[in-house]
């Protein structure tokens, strides 16, 4: 791969996975609160990677724990974001639904990998926030996020 398309790559992967994030973030905020949940655990809960179980319970906002686990939840986006814009590329997908059908497909191995296959350290760390059913959820909001972010990229590289 060239060094501009590279570049290009590296800035619809940031993109794409920021939009996610956004779209993460409200829907983990608003999964809590349906939950009776306090809105800051799930962004709280993947800073445990650093501080160890328990995140998830914490219901302050600070940065070693907030900004942390909000800045892990975007830079795993980003991450996300990557295979699916080579997805789409190598697919030559265009259309709405198969950018969607392509963002499930990369949604659902984010979460086959974080909950089954890494090491539980490695994982978002929702589950200490969240019940199953809204962690389940909350990787649905991260597929639409994907589209959204991917469909947004195409839209300002025409």
């Amino acid at each position: 791969m060239e060094a501009r398309s590279m570049k290009n790559a590296g800035l619809s992967a940031a993109l794409t996975g920021t939009v996610a994030n956004l779209v993460l973030t409200a829907a983990l905020a608003g999964l809590a609160r349906a939950e009776g949940r306090h809105p800051l655990r799930p962004f709280n809960a993947p800073s445990h990677w650093l501080h160890g179980r328990g995140t998830g319970r914490l219901r302050r906002a600070d940065l070693s724990h907030t900004g942390l686990g909000f800045l892990t939840n975007h830079g795993a986006s980003i991450m996300w974001a990557v295979p699916l814009q080579l997805l789409l590329e190598r697919l030559g997908a265009r259309s709405v639904p198969a950018v969607l059908g392509s963002s499930v497909l990369v949604s659902a191995l984010a979460a086959v990998l974080d909950y089954g296959i890494l090491p539980r350290r490695l994982s978002p760390g929702w589950e200490e926030a969240l019940p199953k059913r809204s962690v389940a959820a909350a990787f649905g909001a991260l597929a639409i996020g994907l589209a959204a972010g991917a469909l947004l990229t195409r839209a300002i590289r025409r």
